[in-house]
């Protein structure tokens, strides 16, 4: 018996659903209470694996303070505009970094450094890192 694939759009929401609540510092227990469902529903959605109805999409926006589109916002199937643009922000391993716990708390605190030279200076630094790691694993 196959277990089929998760559709990406739902493994997409599920993953704005996870990056909002991470951002608000809120657990999936937490979320889960406050949808009167379990942790391990909220885990579901979040990997895609249960698809999230429109009325419990519009609740679980509601809870994480964003409107609905923000969990579609940059996802596949982005809709193209007159000038041949499509609607989405940024590259998907943005939105993938920025749902980590990692990607959320080094963009946190990144942002909050008001010195552009300093914050310049990191970058570089992260981006020598990075080559190093590159030029190690070759």
């Amino acid at each position: 018996m196959s277990t089929k694939a998760p559709n990406p759009v739902d493994k997409y929401v599920g993953s704005r659903v996870r990056m909002r609540r991470i951002m608000l510092g809120m657990s999936q227990e937490k979320l889960g209470e406050a949808l009167g469902l379990t942790f391990q529903q909220v885990q579901k959605y979040e990997k895609g694996t249960n698809r999230v109805g429109a009325s419990r999409l519009q609740q679980i926006s509601e809870i994480l303070q964003v409107p609905v589109s923000f969990l579609f916002e940059g996802g596949p199937g982005a809709i193209e505009t007159a000038n041949g643009f499509s609607e989405a922000a940024s590259p998907t391993y943005v939105s993938d970094f920025l749902a980590t716990s990692e990607g959320l708390a080094l963009t946190r605190a990144f942002t909050r450094i008001s010195d552009s030279k300093l914050r310049r200076s990191i970058v570089d630094l992260v981006e020598q890192i990075a080559a190093r790691e590159v030029t190690a694993a070759t």
